[in-house]
């Protein structure tokens, strides 16, 4: 039999020549043996180390022939482990005992003494069932999550700008590899699309993407959403959970907003990405992960590093390529694209009839300053469309943009930093809804974590 085919096995019997024969026999085949007398300690074993399998005795001490012991460990196990394959061990005379027991869980039993052929034949038979429940558990989780990224529009980027060539110049020669890559660029410039591009031109294209929203996950979430949870480990803990990165196992993970994280979280984060495992909270099982790393921010990471607000080895490891998103007012030949493209998705969701644009309409477009870039283009055409009773929209329907400073208008009135431009555009936005930082964020097409983040550095 090959090596370590049977993984790793738990073997607890109150017999210690049962299970010196079992090691010895067992430790030629299998990765791991774990021998055990006392079944007291099966709940903290298995809360703290995996197994593939698990044997098990279905009499001790205490009680040597009714097998109340072995029915009571099985059902302590399966609340513990619902998933866990476990293997009875039994005299000939329990074999009825047994096969009830096969009814409440177990998956076989053998009898003792055993045949060593007939043992290693049933543990392996046991580790292919194990393997078959982590795989179809695998693929349940990751059929959730891609169902959920069918459901999200526009996966195509549209750009012909001489920038945009070059963005993806970068993501043809980026994705055919592993290297981590970091997304540079303002809210809404489509850093997400970016991603999945990278994913869908790379040999994990078959495999699922999942993404992260860190400005979205509190502090006291973060192990759990990323890593996972075990049942009971914390008050809402119902049930086992597996983490985002082991949903993302032989996939792309991709994590938003990455600059949100403190200093602790940063390194919890890192040492992930250094051990390439993951541990579970409520337990100390650890989790090979392979993953293809994907992040993005619209924070100054190289500067907050200066300030002590980033790590320096973390940006190392996930900025193996950067490539950077340029805001929309700095793509102006793509407008009409962009324009066109959003013209007919939601043309055809609110079953609307239209011809495009009259000049007057894409004309204002080209000269707004789009501080929210190609989300907030994208909710003016879908706003306009709603609104409009004609079949070209004109300049009247986007009467919520004119009454706002266009990019020329900033730039003739102050300056052309764009330091200065948004925070300019921060405290009109502040001024203008009475210092409601949720709906100035959401003017912003800021998250309010970002729009804070602006406040100080601003000195708003």
């Amino acid at each position: 039999m090959e090596e370590n085919k049977l993984g790793s096995i738990l073997i607890v019997d109150d017999n210690e020549d049962l299970l010196f024969a079992a090691k010895m026999l067992l430790k030629k085949h299998a990765k791991e043996v774990t021998i055990e007398k006392d079944p007291r300690k099966i709940p903290f074993l298995i809360n703290n180390y995996s197994y593939d399998v698990i044997l098990l005795d279905m009499n001790f001490t205490e009680d040597t022939t009714s097998g109340k012991e072995g029915f009571h460990w099985l059902k302590q196990i399966k609340e513990i482990e619902p998933k866990a394959v476990v293997i009875l061990i039994t005299a000939f005379g329990d074999v009825e005992m047994a096969v009830q027991a096969l009814k409440e869980g177990a998956t076989d039993f053998i009898l003792k003494p055993w045949q060593n052929e007939k043992l290693l034949a049933t543990l392996s038979a046991a580790v292919k069932l194990k393997e078959s429940y982590n795989e179809v558990e695998k693929l349940s989780k990751k059929q959730k999550q891609l169902q959920s990224e069918l459901k999200k529009p526009f996966n195509d980027i549209i750009g012909n700008s001489a920038s945009m060539k070059n963005v993806f110049s970068i993501i043809d020669k980026v994705a055919k590899t592993d290297a981590n890559v970091l997304i540079l660029g303002e809210n809404g410039t489509g850093k997400e699309l970016i991603a999945r591009a990278i994913h869908d031109r790379s040999h994990r294209n078959d495999e699922i993407f999942v993404t992260v929203d860190m400005g979205a996950i509190t502090e006291s979430l973060f192990e759990s959403e990323l890593f996972g949870h075990k049942k009971g480990s914390f008050t809402d803990a119902k049930e086992d959970r597996a983490g985002r990165f082991e949903v993302a196992d032989n996939g792309t993970l991709f994590l938003d907003e990455i600059g949100n994280l403190n200093m602790p979280l940063q390194s919890k984060l890192l040492t992930v990405l250094q051990r390439r495992e993951v541990t579970r909270i409520g337990t100390n099982k650890s989790i090979p992960v392979d993953i293809r790393l994907i992040c993005a921010t619209n924070m100054p990471l190289h500067e907050m590093i200066m300030e002590n607000g980033f790590r320096q080895d973390l940006l190392y490891r996930i900025n193996t390529v950067e490539i950077f998103l340029p805001p929309l007012r700095e793509r102006l030949d793509d407008i009409p694209l962009l324009a066109n493209h959003f013209l007919k998705s939601y043309a055809n969701k609110y079953r609307k009839n239209f011809n495009g644009f009259k000049s007057s309409a894409m004309q204002l477009l080209q000269h707004y300053f789009w501080p929210g870039n190609i989300r907030e283009l994208q909710h003016a055409i879908e706003r306009a469309i709603i609104m409009s009773e004609g079949d070209e929209l004109d300049s009247r329907d986007f009467f919520f943009l004119s009454a706002k400073p266009s990019h020329e208008k900033i730039a003739a009135s102050h300056t052309y930093n764009l330091d200065e431009v948004e925070k300019n555009m921060v405290q009109k936005a502040i001024d203008k809804n009475g210092g409601n930082i949720s709906k100035a964020a959401k003017d912003l097409g800021l998250t309010r974590a970002s729009l804070y983040r602006r406040l100080e550095k601003y000195g708003l």
